[in-house]
């Protein structure tokens, strides 16, 4: 099993900036794809961004790639995504996920086995 906590997130204006950090525990996740997914009020979750745990290759979705930035910290076990440009249309609870290796894209919600309790971020124009 593996246990995640996300944090991190808050209010901000349009054009800041939130780093949401995902903590794992639990067996490791050395060879795992980890990722962050939102969800808006009355929307469908949607995939923001992955990072396979081993080798550090990233993948985002249209609508935030040059303004968000997915990372992790190997040792310390810890996921972070750094936003900044916030837009008013970012507002969701975001959850980071973790999954172990697979052959279903990293977009797919179904492929990720563990999720977080979720944070919500708030943009104000």
């Amino acid at each position: 099993q593996v246990q995640l906590v996300e944090s991190g997130g808050g209010s901000v204006q349009a054009g800041g900036s939130l780093r949401l950090f995902c903590a794992a525990s639990g067996r490791t996740i050395s060879n795992y794809r980890t990722g962050w997914f939102r969800q808006a009020p009355g929307k469908e979750r949607e995939f923001v961004a992955a990072i396979r745990w081993r080798g550090g290759s990233t993948y985002y979705a249209d609508s935030v790639k040059g303004r968000f930035t997915i990372s992790r910290d190997n040792a310390k076990n810890i996921m972070y995504l750094q936003m900044n440009g916030l837009k008013p249309e970012d507002t969701a609870v975001y959850y980071c996920a973790a999954g172990p290796p697979s052959s279903y894209g990293y977009s797919l919600s179904g492929s990720y086995a563990y999720w977080g309790q979720g944070t919500q971020v708030t943009v104000s124009s």
